[in-house]
């Protein structure tokens, strides 16, 4: 299946279920908690160097870690909380060879793929002290866990809209 068929595929199950979704107190709960893991991910990046390092290799090396299809890796159910937090994903790259969702300062999307989260290369690696990287890596672990129960959330709602009511 292509990215624009599962972004589309997203939105039509946004627009059938999105509120329904967003009202679920347990949805609510895990998005609070994804908004503050995500702005310290953002942070503990930031303090580390690694956002300034990521824009150089992307605007001055030609970059390789947003690279085109990338994309690929996301699933509907990743585009559908993107479109939860009003997110919407583009339909066409800014960026010729790069991923659909690279946008003019970063990622155009909210929720990431644990790959794009995760992912360090080699020389940011090796400029990081051993504590920078512990810190990142138990940083964007709580935002990448809390990201995996509102998946596995979503998804079982989804699940019980879709079974037959019980006359």
């Amino acid at each position: 299946m292509t990215i624009q068929m599962k972004i589309e595929r997203a939105r039509a199950v946004f627009h059938r279920h999105g509120e329904r979704l967003r009202g679920d107190s347990r949805v609510e709960r895990l998005m609070r908690e994804i908004e503050s893991h995500w702005k310290s991910s953002w942070q503990v990046m930031e303090e580390t160097g690694i956002v300034d390092s990521c824009r150089h290799c992307e605007e001055d090396d030609g970059g390789s870690c947003c690279g085109r299809g990338i994309e690929n890796k996301y699933g509907e159910t990743l585009l559908l909380l993107n479109l939860l937090w009003e997110c919407d994903p583009p339909d066409q790259r800014r960026h010729p060879d790069a991923c659909l969702f690279l946008g003019d300062s970063g990622c155009s999307l909210k929720i990431r793929d644990v790959l794009c989260v995760n992912y360090l290369c080699l020389p940011v690696q090796k400029r990081l002290s051993r504590e920078e990287l512990r810190r990142v890596q138990e940083t964007v672990g709580r935002e990448l866990d809390t990201v995996f129960l509102l998946q596995e959330t979503v998804k079982g709602l989804l699940k019980s809209l879709a079974e037959p009511e019980d006359p």
